[in-house]
Parts: C-alpha cells; structure tokens; sequence
C-alpha cells in the first residue's frame, strides 16, 4: 500500500480515537474547528489552487450547506444523517450550473470570476433571508437530536467533522496524483494550451468545481448542528473565502495537504491570541500573515519545505508521474505504415475574421500523408492563424476541415487532439510549474495517445532523448534556455503520438548551429511517421526540408507547388519584395 495512504489513514485514525482517550471536551472543541476547516480549506483548493480560478464564493455553497441541514433538519424534522447528502448536493449543482455557464466563458477568469462567485454570495443570502428557508430570524436546531457516533453529543460533532476531514484529504490527495489532477494543473498554468494539448477543460473545470462545492456544503452542514443557530448574517460573509483563501496559500496551494497545514496553523494562532483574550490582534496578526505570504512564501510552507529538500513539490502529479531510469526503454514507438500521396488532411474554403479583418479568405489546401508542407508567406498573411483554426486553438468563421476523411469542423481542440493533430507554438508556452519531463508526460497522457500516466512517463523519456532533453528533465521551463524550450515544444508534439504535427516558426530565434540541429531533428520526426505542416521563415530550412509549399498573402492563398518553382511565381516575389518580379 502507498506509504502517504497509509499516514493519511494513520493520522485519521488517530483523530478519532480522540473521544476515547478521556480527553478535557476542550480537546475536542479546537480540533472540531481544526477539522472543520480543514475540510473548507481543501474543498477550495481543489478548484481555486489546483485549476487557478480563484473564487471568492466558498461562503455561498458552505452557506448552502448550511441552511439545507438547517431547514430539513430543524424545520421538517428530517434526521440530521439524512440532511448531509442534500447538504453536498445542492451546493455541487450551484456549481456545476453556474460553471457550464461561466466557464465558457474566456473573458470570464481571473479577477472576474473571482468578483462573479463573490456576487453569489450575496444572492443566495439576500434568496435565503427573503424566503421561508430563513425569513429572517434565523433557524435553530436546538430540537435536532444529534446522531449517537461517540461518547457524547458533542464527540459525535466532533467525529463526523473528522469523518470529513479524512475525506477531504483522501480526495485532495488522490485527485493530485491523478490525471484529473494534471489536467487542472495544466490548466492552472495554460487553460488554453492545455486544451490544444487534449486536456478536456470544461468538463475537468466542472469535476473540480463540483467536488469543491460538495465538501464545502458536507462542512456547512456538520457546522449547523455545532452552532445549533444558523443566521444569514453569521453564514453569508466574507470572513469564510477569505480564511479558506489565507489557508491554502500559506500551506501551499499546489500540495495536496498544504491547505490542511494551512488551516492547523491558523486554527491554532486564533485560538491562541483569543485565550489569551487578544481577538481582534488574532485578527490583526490573521490579516497580517495573508501579506507576508503573498509576499515571500508564494509557495507556501510545505513549497518552502520540499523545496529546502530537493523535492518537486511545486510541480503537480508527482506521484502520477514515477521516474524511470534513463536509458530504458530502449526505442521509440514504432511508425505507422504510410501511404504516400494519400490527403491526409483537407481544408475547404478556411476562413477567420477577427473583428473586421479577415486573416484567412477561403483557403483551400490539403496536405498528404508522410510530407512535409511548408507553409509560407510575409508577417501577417495568416500563416499561425491556420495553424490555429486547424489545431482548434481559434474557431473558425467558415469553410470546413476534414482529417483522415473524418470532419473536424467546430470540434473543441481537445478533440482534435484525440484525432491525431499536435503543434508547436512560435512562442514556447511549457507549463512553467511542471518540470520538462511533466511537460512530455502530461501530451502522452491526454494527447491521441492517452496513455496511462507509468507509460506516458516512460515514454516521454523517449522523446527527451530523441531531442536531447534528457540532462534537463528534472528542470523547470523557466531554467532552460530558448533552444532547449523550443525542443522541449517539439518533444510534446511527438509524445502525443501525432498523425499530423504543425509546426509553427520552431527555427525562428535560433543560432545557425541550432538551426542545423532542428533541420536533422525535423527530418527524424518525419522518419518517425508523422506528416509536418512547416511554417517558417528560414528559407534553406525550407529549401531543405519541404516536399512541396503552400504561399499566402493577407490571408488569401497565392501560390502552391514545388518549393523551386513556388519561389519564382510573381506573386510570391511581389509578396515578399513589394514589386514585381520583372521589376
């Protein structure tokens, strides 16, 4: 068995035996409220820390939790065990509604999203305080008869919060390690690189978003019955998002137990200033910590911690992503038989306009199995546009493309991934939180391949060696220089196993020599089986490396051809040089 199961059950185990121990009730009040916030402070982070939408809405779907307990329980009498799944599923389809909504949305992240979720707050109270859930004096469960788990009532509190605590951990923890867990970090880092890599976003968003919810409202409803008086003005506040907020970051958002350690410490500290009968310096010194850590510990404790041991831990699924030794295994896939000639993939009258202007006008081209097809044309002319209209990344505005007989058209790009497309970008965009040997693993994982994670891994070594990354596979994209970044780019193209790879300026701010060492590279990745759309502007790498070349100019296609004799069309130099070509 996994040696972190068996401390997170150990730790579990210990918590509650507690009740047994003949302990002061003390004891169990602080650890209540330890548990408690353990449970809100993970549930957050498995949306907030792991896929980076930072929301500011905790306290509406805790609330929810809250009062469904509270009006099932204390005003139709349900039995309290009863209310606790209502309690975590209401919250979860607020959240799942409003994310099919809101995620769909990509002007809608960051700052705004953050803003959204803090308005729900305000409308689920102002519904709740206007209506017979509450109606205005609250709602009290004094009556509820508390379910007989300990030695006593409040023991029975106390286990259920460390019930769910342990759950919360156990979620947190395996969702880390899983594919869920890199998909929400690549997300986190590039949402939409990451769903051009095969990452299914939306539907991973609404996973996180949903768990997230449900063990916030499992912790409201617990609560209600701790506190026995359930009003608007206590639930519904700011004190919740930004205590859970203050938690995570200071454990550590991109480690599965940092915001447990979070939520001890803090815990901890308000319990001490408040002992000491200092509360508002508690808050104070609260408020306090939150800048400091924003501040110098932007990875938290546990990042501060790990990292002090040369452990991985600001890179996500490092348990999904288990080491191999270097020189196994020994070859690389094997590639598909090719039928040369045969068109692979057609565009039909591919057009994009970006608010007036137009950069693609109905292009029409195809692109056979096992060439490559350079793809040229001045600054401007919609060379990267068609690359991104064809790998999903834009949607297009008309025409249609067809893959291996199969049509694309209007396809989300994690499906066009799963088709057998992979790119480049001219711009390196690794997922600066992974090391280079996740970058390569997470494309095997959810690239057309879709490997299991052990395998994805083991074979991302491949593809290091093929482009000799594999010194540098512990390292962190920001710790590489240009040209590894480059390779590093074309190594996640190959490990999704691609039928087409679309290669977007890869030479461009190369030295000659590296430029020669990309040009070998390109010819292996062709020998490899995988047809190449090359944009370039390196002209004797295009020389050298294109079976045929496609022109375009302002977004239209001019010419197409051979690459000698594209070279001399009149409309190509007229492009290039402003002149005609007898001029």
């Amino acid at each position: 068995m996994n040696k972190t199961l068996i401390g997170i059950l150990a730790a579990g185990a210990a918590l509650l035996a507690v009740p047994w121990l003949g302990l002061p009730q003390f004891y169990e009040s602080i650890l209540y409220l330890v548990c408690h916030w353990m449970v809100l402070a993970l549930s957050w982070n498995l949306l907030s820390g792991y896929s980076g939408y930072f929301s500011f809405g905790h306290g509406a779907f805790f609330g929810i939790g809250m009062y469904t307990t509270a009006f099932l329980a204390g005003k139709q009498n349900w039995p309290f065990l009863a209310t606790l799944p209502f309690a975590a599923l209401l919250p979860a389809l607020l959240g799942v509604g409003l994310g099919f909504v809101v995620f769909r949305v990509k002007a809608v992240r960051g700052e705004l999203f953050a803003l959204l979720t803090l308005a729900v707050t305000f409308v689920v109270a102002t519904v709740i305080l206007n209506s017979p859930i509450d109606g205005g004096p609250g709602v009290y469960l004094n009556a509820v008869e508390t379910p007989k788990l300990g030695p006593s009532p409040s023991s029975s509190i106390y286990l259920m919060a460390a019930l769910a605590a342990l759950a919360a951990v156990l979620i947190s923890w395996r969702v880390h390690g899983s594919k869920l867990g890199t998909g929400l970090f690549a997300i986190h880092d590039d949402e939409d690189v990451a769903e051009v890599m095969g990452v299914p976003t939306l539907r991973y968003k609404l996973v996180a978003f949903a768990m997230s919810c449900a063990l916030a409202g499992l912790a409201g409803g617990i609560h209600a019955l701790f506190v026995s008086y359930v009003t608007a003005g206590e639930t519904f506040n700011i004190t919740v998002p930004l205590t859970v907020v203050l938690m995570s970051v200071l454990g550590g958002t991109r480690h599965w137990a940092g915001p447990a350690v979070g939520a001890a410490a803090i815990t901890a500290l308000l319990y001490a200033f408040t002992a000491g009968d200092h509360a508002v310096a508690g808050k104070a010194a609260v408020g306090a910590i939150l800048v400091l850590v924003i501040l110098f510990l932007p990875n938290g404790i546990l990042g501060v911690v790990l990292k002090k041991r040369k452990v991985a831990a600001v890179a996500p699924a490092v348990d999904a992503l288990p080491q191999v030794e270097e020189g196994a295994p020994d070859k690389l896939p094997e590639a598909p038989a090719l039928i040369i000639g045969k068109p692979l993939l057609e565009v039909r009258g591919l057009s994009k306009a970006f608010k007036g202007v137009q950069a693609l006008d109905k292009v029409s081209l195809h692109v056979r199995q096992g060439e490559i097809l350079g793809l040229l044309g001045p600054n401007g002319s919609g060379k990267s546009t068609f690359i991104n209209v064809v790998s999903g990344h834009y949607p297009l505005s008309g025409g249609e493309i067809v893959f291996d007989g199969r049509p694309l058209t209007g396809l989300p790009a994690h499906r066009v991934a799963h088709a057998g497309i992979a790119r480049t970008y001219q711009i390196p965009r690794p997922f600066r939180h992974m090391t280079v040997l996740q970058n390569v693993a997470m494309v095997g994982m959810f690239g057309g391949a879709s490997l299991p994670q052990a395998q994805a891994t083991r074979e991302a070594w491949k593809w290091l060696e093929f482009t000799g990354l594999q010194d540098r596979a512990h390292a962190l994209p920001d710790d590489i220089n240009l040209h590894q970044r480059k390779f590093l780019e074309l190594a996640r193209a190959l490990a999704a196993r691609p039928r087409l790879v679309l290669l977007d300026e890869v030479l461009s701010g190369l030295t000659p020599g590296e430029i020669n060492e990309a040009i070998a590279l390109i010819r292996r990745i062709r020998d490899q089986g995988s047809t190449i759309v090359f944009v370039e502007h390196v002209m004797r790498a295009v020389m050298a490396l294109t079976d045929r070349i496609v022109v375009l100019n302002h977004g239209k296609l001019i010419a197409q051809g051979e690459a000698a004799d594209v070279m001399q069309d009149s409309a190509v130099v007229s492009a290039y040089l402003g002149r005609p070509a007898h001029a």
